[in-house]
């Protein structure tokens, strides 16, 4: 009954600030939901956004993060911004690739595995994206990539054989579908969840980034091997729900405009300075880090390459148009 009472309580009170977000006026209060913890670069970002867009518009914007899923969860961002619950948010888009899916093309395995690469898949898949958001009362102000994705199991791999039957956290489709393909068993859990999921067995292995590895400390949780595979990098998106961003006088839209352009290109070097530190930070946790082998780089290939031509299948001429000019450049 306490938990029931507080979450009604924490409810209304979002229901008020809410209603500052959208109301007639200059001044203009916005929560913005995040889905990882407040010492994740991606979220650190956000709030460096937030406050240069306070700055810049002269108070008249504020913009307040609400870190590790505490406002909604990862999974409830989107649809939150959509509907108008909160004005603007950030999500790890391909998790919706169901929707659409030229939301998961980056992380299309093996097609842009380098930070070079994602900023030039997103650069020609960006209008796509806008066009799919703007569909859904969705726009989109800037977007991040993660650091290369890895996996993680509990003990040593040498082959996919290795991980048939592993119980595996995935995170969107494409990492359901890389579990299944490989013979292991995926369940859907939130980065805010992680560790709880491998210190109770809920998960043996994952693939991700060294980022939320160390973030949600998994070599506390037993979690002794990461592989570099260097398999996509997928990207958090940050978008505002259209009938809010209509409300804003022309200063505001400038200031949110300029920052995120800023947030775009500081999230980028985050991402990349991250990457060395957060294996160094799983080494000293006690893990082993190292390249996969070729054996294993190689079966993880030929299952990319399925899920290449799968994704071609559901995305249509418009998803085989930005992948052919992917390979072209």
């Amino acid at each position: 009954m306490k938990t029931i009472k507080l979450g009604l309580a924490a409810t209304t009170a979002f229901a008020l600030t809410s209603g500052v977000a959208f109301a007639d006026g200059h001044a203009k209060k916005w929560d913005m939901p995040l889905a990882y913890s407040a010492s994740n670069f991606h979220s650190q970002n956000a709030a460096e956004f937030a406050a240069c867009v306070g700055a810049k518009s002269g108070g008249s914007l504020e913009i307040v993060t609400h870190p590790g899923g505490s406002l909604f969860k990862g999974g409830e961002i989107k649809r939150a911004i959509q509907t108008g619950q909160a004005p603007i948010g950030e999500r790890l888009l391909s998790a919706h690739a169901n929707e659409n899916p030229v939301f998961g093309i980056d992380s299309v395995p093996f097609l842009a595995t380098s930070f070079d690469d994602s900023v030039k898949l997103y650069g020609l898949a960006k209008a796509e994206l806008e066009k799919a958001l703007d569909e859904q009362n969705l726009q989109l102000l800037y977007s991040v990539p993660w650091p290369p994705q890895g996996l993680y199991f509990k003990k040593p791999v040498a082959s996919v054989a290795d991980m048939k039957g592993l119980k595996f956290r995935a995170y969107n489709a494409a990492t359901s579908r890389l579990a299944e393909l490989t013979g292991m068993q995926p369940t859907q859990i939130e980065a805010a969840e992680v560790q709880q999921a491998f210190s109770t067995n809920a998960v043996e292995s994952m693939v991700s980034s060294g980022a939320t590895g160390y973030d949600r400390k998994v070599f506390e949780a037993g979690v002794t091997h990461y592989y570099e595979v260097d398999a996509w990098l997928p990207r958090n998106s940050i978008m505002v729900n259209k009938d809010a961003y209509a409300g804003l006088d022309e200063g505001q839209k400038i200031a949110l405009a300029f920052c995120a352009g800023a947030a775009e290109a500081a999230g980028l070097q985050k991402s990349k300075d991250y990457t060395q530190f957060t294996y160094d930070g799983l080494r000293a946790g006690g893990m082993t880090v190292e390249p996969a082998s070729d054996g294993l780089k190689g079966e993880l290939q030929a299952v990319g390459a399925t899920m290449t031509d799968e994704f071609l299948a559901a995305a249509g001429e418009s998803g085989k148009a930005i992948v052919d000019a992917f390979k072209a450049e």
